[in-house]
């Protein structure tokens, strides 16, 4: 038994485990946020812009004492749209900005390489400190 609770304690312990965890409930807390984005601002709108809230939930079709509900699954596409094309809208702001943050640490160059003995030497440097070398002017 004890050789069992050591095995599964490495295992709960291993990086990719805790990793995972980790994962699973940022993904349960961003799930609320965009959960919460659509239901209390995007379906407003739309209900501003269609003149209702658009739950169709009441619509239903009724065939020997059968009820199928559409509307319930009417309801449920108009929302999955909706969170899809926040998350799209998100990923897409997100990878906007890490894009531009890349750009800022790109930087212009502090260091180039002597063309005679190809050491890297400071950019504004007229001789190369290690083979004395005068550079060219660029």
């Amino acid at each position: 038994m004890k050789k069992f609770f050591k095995e599964f304690k490495e295992f709960a312990l291993k990086g990719n485990v805790i990793d995972l965890a980790i994962g699973m409930i940022i993904g349960a807390a961003f799930t609320a946020i965009v959960t919460s984005l659509v239901n209390d601002v995007i379906m407003p709108l739309l209900s501003l812009i269609t003149g209702g809230y658009l739950d169709f939930s009441h619509l239903e079709v009724n065939i020997n004492e059968v009820t199928i509900n559409f509307g319930t699954l009417l309801t449920a596409t108009v929302t999955f749209i909706c969170i899809a094309l926040v998350l799209f809208l998100m990923i897409k702001l997100i990878k906007k900005v890490q894009n531009i943050r890349k750009k800022e640490e790109e930087a212009a160059p502090t260091t180039k390489k002597c063309p005679f003995c190809q050491s890297e030497i400071p950019i504004d440097a007229t001789r190369c400190p290690h083979c004395t070398s005068q550079l060219p002017k660029e």
